[in-house]
This record gives C-alpha cells, sequence and structure tokens, in this order.
C-alpha cells in the first residue's frame, strides 16, 4: 500500500521504524564485541570456565622457553647487591603441574622460583643452589595460596616448615612473608615480597624475549 494510503497507526506499527533505542542497540552491539575482542576479554568458553588459579598457571606456562629482562620496582637498602646487574627470568620447565622459574641476577644463577598446583591451589617455593649445585641452607621456602585470587595475580603466604627454617637460621623476621605474583599477558610480569616494613619487587618485560641465560646451578 502506498504511503499516502497508510493509516497513522499502521505506519506507526511498521516494522522498518526502529525505535530510538532499538536503533540505539543495534548500531553498539558490533562495537561493542569489536572492542571487547581487541581487549582480549572474549576469551575461549573452555579457558574462562576455569578456576582464576588454574587460568593464572596457564598465562605464566605460555612462555615456556622464553626469557625476559627486569628491574626492581620496589627495593630497600638490602637489595643493593641486585642494582646494576642484568636481572632475567626464564620459564625453563614446565609440565601440567609445576613450573619453574629461574630468577638471574648478574652472574648469580642460585635462584628459581617453582610455581605446583596442588589440591587446594597454587604454591610457590624458593630453590636456592651453590654453584657446585648443593642446597643452600635456607631453601625450599615459600607458601601456599590462601584464597582464590585472581588469573592474573596470585599471593601465597608463608608455610609453617618455612618458618621453622627462618628461625632456626636467624631469620625469623621472614615468619611474616606474603609473596605475590603477576602477570598481564602480553605486558609485564611481576614478583614481588610485603610484609611489615619490607617490600621487594622485580618487574620484568613480557613484550620482548631475550636471549637465554644459561643453565641455573644445580639444575
Amino acid at each position: 500500500m502506498p504511503l499516502n494510503h497508510r493509516t497513522k497507526d499502521q505506519f506507526l506499527r511498521s516494522p522498518h521504524l526502529l525505535k530510538p533505542q532499538l536503533l540505539r542497540s543495534h548500531l553498539l552491539k558490533p562495537l561493542f564485541f569489536s572492542t571487547m575482542i581487541a581487549c582480549g576479554l572474549l576469551l575461549n568458553p573452555a579457558v574462562a570456565a576455569e578456576p582464576a588459579q588454574l587460568q593464572f598457571f596457564h598465562h605464566l606456562k605460555a612462555y615456556c622457553g622464553q626469557a625476559f629482562a627486569g628491574t626492581l620496582s620496589k627495593s630497600e637498602a638490602s637489595d643493593q647487591d641486585m642494582l646494576g646487574k642484568s636481572l632475567v627470568m626464564h620459564v625453563r620447565e614446565c609440565n601440567d603441574t609445576v613450573l619453574k622459574v629461574p630468577f638471574h641476577v648478574g652472574d648469580d644463577h642460585s635462584r628459581t622460583w617453582v610455581i605446583s598446583q596442588t589440591t587446594t591451589g597454587l604454591r610457590l617455593k624458593h630453590d636456592h643452589r651453590h654453584q657446585d649445585g648443593s642446597a643452600d641452607v635456607v631453601t625450599q621456602y615459600g607458601g601456599d595460596t590462601a584464597v582464590a585470587g585472581t588469573a592474573f595475580r596470585q599471593e601465597f603466604v608463608v608455610d609453617d616448615d618455612s618458618k621453622t627454617m627462618f628461625s632456626a637460621n636467624g631469620r625469623s623476621v621472614s615468619n611474616t612473608n606474603v609473596w605475590y605474583v603477576e602477570i598481564i599477558p602480553g605486558k609485564v610480569y611481576r614478583y614481588g615480597l610485603k610484609r611489615p616494613g619490607r617490600q621487594f619487587e622485580v618487574e620484568f618485560d613480557l613484550t620482548k624475549a631475550v636471549a637465554l641465560p644459561p643453565v641455573p646451578w644445580g639444575h
């Protein structure tokens, strides 16, 4: 029927005439989804369905075999020996439940962070070795996650075994340690320590891989 022959009611009910709010919805939906995709917020459903701690574990595992340079972002007088030295993390050994990440400070290859899955969450341990590969007197200290955390940040509260070790070696000040690890895929990885009166943090640039460092001592 020609428009001039339609009744007023027929014209207003025409499906070709969108109400303003419907028009805005049709225009904004494509923009919304394209923005979400560009920001990486629309995840694979199988990955998004994983608990936050598993997502975190897999974010780090994705960098297996790569190394990255870092800088101190929070430090104190006790960290002076790290100033001016190259800081490199290497996601070196990976399987379905354990990640080993050596932390190299200049020519000191004694440190390895070990992140593993447990029945209740995640665990962080510090494997310290001497140059001949033997274990340091203070080694395998760390703790477990106490809360779910997020896919990008996990905190590890000092465990009882570590407290016993610290106390036996004159380091009881560390009995309130909380370590944290943050990873923003494609951007940055952070490792830090916090306790009353103490802060330490090193930040690694994930945008550019560097040459692989030497094999860590004892590995």
